[in-house]
């Protein structure tokens, strides 16, 4: 009988060491946040370039995500995450200074300053995957099974919280804006990011992965990715994060608009109505962080149960969107978006949950591999997202020549693909608890959605 290496010889990481690890995510969302939104305004309106040059930057980044698998990979082989955590970090850090000087050297010599934000961008994507993926592997491994929905939470909140400090800072040192402060802004942040991820990482992972390694000759990258595709449970839940976050993402640019059209509000208001649902979608992973804690390991409290929740909400919130077009302003829209903003939420911050469990759950040694196959899914899908639902939205009113015809088929198919992704968790979590994959219809059963939600 050949033993099964350890995954780790430490402690489970605390509150604490949490928190500390979600540090790590906000100065990894402070760097992103300057280089895909504060750079991509200035590259439009300061620089009046077109519009598709820095949406070129932003989607070739997002592009990039597609070497998650790769990053996880090395995680496995190193046994360790720290050095690719710092490593990704440096990476992304000096990619958000270049991007910066790029944009300025744009104003002078647009070729030059191109090609700089291109190598810019190019190590933005890379440093974010290295480092965001190894973070995730982190946190699966040393989190307890109870703990991992509300760990992922607290993780994802903390980064929005970097965005949110980030915009604050620097828009007040940006002001009066010249290149020269784009550059020393970008710059600093950059630095202060790294530093403060390099000592919020010190020390928490300590030496016990590095203990697991048995002598044996390591699996090359392809084979330990084809291994994690022939898992039957891996490949079903990377599908479902696709199809999950194809349909979280795919409203992101059409939503304003569709304000704006229908319900004839003002940019400022639909900015607002914006807000609105990402103050929802905030709640809704909140509610998730507490709840799993408080109710345990029933029925309850399991991330499953909450993320097929969370599709199913989020269908019904879309399908009240699909209403809202035809009935007009006697609709609840503003109702209607903050519930979508918490269904998402809840969703989000489960699945995330649900991902670090099942990371941990299969073949030891394939942790870091199976996150970036399901990282690679989720950015993949949150890349395409969006533009696919605003081509999706012009073709729609090109045939049939009504604006609200063509959101409504939008945001119905949205909600189909949220009940797709209910169904495909279902299916993930009969997987997950050795029951034989049989007709859809058994699917439902009671004991079936009880032994799935306490993982027996």
């Amino acid at each position: 009988m050949i033993a099964q290496p350890a995954r780790s010889a430490l402690e489970p990481l605390g509150w604490l060491g949490i928190i500390r690890l979600g540090l790590v995510q906000t100065a990894l969302g402070a760097i992103v946040m300057l280089t895909t939104s504060t750079i991509n305004r200035i590259m439009v309106v300061e620089l009046a370039l077109p519009a598709v040059i820095p949406g070129a930057l932003v989607a070739w980044h997002y592009s990039l995500q597609i070497l998650r698998p790769r990053w996880g990979f090395g995680t496995d082989n190193g046994r360790r995450s720290t050095p690719w955590i710092i490593g990704g970090m440096a990476v992304l850090a000096l990619g958000g200074a270049l991007s910066a000087v790029a944009t300025a050297l744009m104003a002078t010599t647009f070729w030059g300053g191109l090609l700089l934000a291109i190598l810019a961008f190019t190590m933005v994507g890379i440093g974010v995957g290295a480092a965001g993926t190894s973070l995730l592997v982190l946190l699966a491994k040393r989190v307890r099974t109870e703990q991992k929905a509300s760990a992922a939470t607290i993780v994802w909140l903390m980064m929005i919280a970097g965005f949110a400090v980030t915009g604050i800072a620097a828009g007040k040192f940006l002001d009066p804006y010249s290149h020269l402060r784009l550059v020393a802004v970008t710059s600093a942040v950059s630095l202060i990011a790294f530093c403060l991820a390099s000592l919020a990482i010190a020390g928490v992972e300590g030496h016990g992965n590095a203990a697991a390694d048995t002598g044996q000759p390591k699996a090359p990258f392809r084979q330990a990715v084809t291994e994690v595709w022939a898992d039957p449970k891996a490949r079903l839940f990377a599908i479902f994060v696709f199809v999950s976050m194809l349909a979280y993402s795919a409203q992101d640019l059409i939503l304003e608009p569709f304000a704006g059209s229908i319900f004839a509000m003002t940019p400022g208001a639909s900015t607002k109505l914006s807000g609105i649902q990402h103050g929802g979608v905030f709640l809704g992973m909140v509610i998730v962080a507490l709840a799993c804690p408080i109710l345990g390991k029933g029925r309850f409290g399991s991330p499953v149960a909450w993320t097929i929740g969370g599709c199913i909400a989020s269908a019904f919130a879309m399908l009240g969107l699909t209403l809202a077009g035809s009935i007009g302003p006697r609709w609840p829209i503003v109702e209607n978006v903050f519930l979508l903003g918490i269904s998402n939420g809840i969703y989000a911050g489960a699945a995330i949950g649900s991902m670090m469990t099942l990371a941990t759950s299969g073949q030891s040694g394939r942790e870091g591999t199976r996150m970036g196959v399901w990282g690679a899914a989720q950015a993949v899908a949150f890349g395409i997202g969006g533009f696919t639902g605003t081509i999706a939205a012009d073709l729609a009113r090109w045939l049939t020549g009504s604006p609200t015809t063509a959101y409504s088929i939008v945001f119905g198919a949205e909600a189909i693909l949220f009940l797709g992704a209910a169904v495909l968790a279902l299916h993930v979590a009969r997987l997950d608890s050795g029951k034989p994959h049989t007709a859809s219809r058994d699917l439902l059963a009671d004991d079936d959605i009880l032994s799935m939600a306490t993982g027996r």
